[in-house]
């Protein structure tokens, strides 16, 4: 990894800190920016360097830097409600990443991102209804369903972001 690598992956890592403090409580999974700013890792980064930025934020809070919401860390958070969402983050940004690397088309894109989304909800949703003792349901309303219209604004956001900066910066 040469130092423009590691310099964009330290850069993603604090903006994923910084995005997570931009929060809107709503029960035990907050409204963050963390969604898009882990869709434009991939989009911008590929999904090698997108995932270890992910891999580096997750790192982060865990051991203690306080980059989770709420300015707070730990590896409780990891086993917590949110622990699937914030462990399916690397996996979405990868994914996010490979189709950006496969085409130039918005669509896919898009298609990307929106994988990348579910793979957060997938994830998110399965520990959130083991922490609420098996209520699946209960966790899809919860974790899951409010925040699909957001999400998919967040996945257009990312991918207009996306192709504005790569045009901008070809060189990313």
């Amino acid at each position: 990894m040469n130092s423009r690598e590691t310099a964009l992956t330290g850069l993603f890592v604090a903006l994923m800190a910084v995005s997570a403090q931009i929060q809107i409580p709503l029960g035990p999974v907050p409204f963050t920016l963390q969604v898009l700013v882990v869709l434009l890792s991939g989009l911008l980064l590929g999904s090698k360097l997108g995932f270890l930025s992910q891999v580096t934020y997750l790192l982060a809070g865990a051991i203690g830097f306080p980059v989770f919401a709420g300015f707070t860390g730990g590896f409780a958070h990891l086993y917590g409600p949110t622990g699937g969402y914030l462990l399916a983050f690397p996996v979405a940004s990868f994914v996010a990443g490979l189709f950006a690397e496969r085409s130039e088309r918005v669509s896919t894109w898009f298609l990307g991102a929106i994988l990348g989304i579910g793979v957060i909800y997938f994830l998110g949703w399965l520990r959130l209804g083991l922490y609420f003792g098996g209520d699946f349901k209960k966790a899809l309303f919860i974790g899951v369903l409010p925040f699909i219209p957001l999400d998919t604004a967040k996945a257009i956001l990312a991918v207009g972001i996306a192709r504005t900066v790569k045009r901008t910066l070809p060189w990313l």
